[in-house]
């Protein structure tokens, strides 16, 4: 079983179009990492965003920010986020423990790029797309923080192995 299973399922039935980045990314892709949230790299259509609010909300997720949710589904509204309040990701929270999802809605690796050079894992009986090492690299390395300048050194080293096989 992998840690939320239970939305990645749903986004998988419900044709959601995302591919993992962040920390759990880095795991699946061999990195051994303590991670607490998910973070997802949608293709930033209305339509696909909505589903996404909508199945998170069926889940029990709530937003941090004093914001209509189903905000973030209008471009106009999200444009204006990331340009007036440099947004980055739009976070949604559980009570019951530490669950997070983050939808990263600003980022140096357009979701369309992920999504192509994205790897396909399978997970019983679904596949889950994740982002490429050499995109995950790129995005971590653009942060500027400690966790992801470690992650940045162990995700090379995985590359270089990869490399001489």
């Amino acid at each position: 079983m992998i840690f939320y299973e239970e939305i990645l399922r749903v986004f998988h039935k419900e044709k959601v179009k995302f591919v993992l980045v962040g920390g759990v990314a880095a795991n699946l892709l061999g990195l051994l990492r303590s991670t607490a949230d998910l973070d997802i790299l949608v293709e930033m259509s209305d339509e696909n965003l909505r589903k996404i609010v909508k199945i998170l909300k069926r889940r029990g997720y709530r937003v941090k920010q004093p914001v209509d949710p189903m905000k973030i589904a209008d471009k106009a509204t999200r444009e204006d986020w990331i340009k007036n309040k440099h947004m980055k990701a739009f976070n949604f929270y559980k009570d019951d423990g530490w669950k997070e999802v983050d939808i990263i809605i600003e980022s140096p690796v357009s979701f369309h790029k992920a999504q192509k050079s994205a790897v396909h894992i399978k997970v019983d009986d679904y596949i889950l797309p994740v982002i490429s090492l050499r995109h995950l690299i790129k995005m971590k390395e653009k942060t500027g923080r400690i966790v992801d300048q470690l992650d940045v050194k162990g995700l090379k080293k995985i590359n270089k192995l990869r490399k001489k096989r």
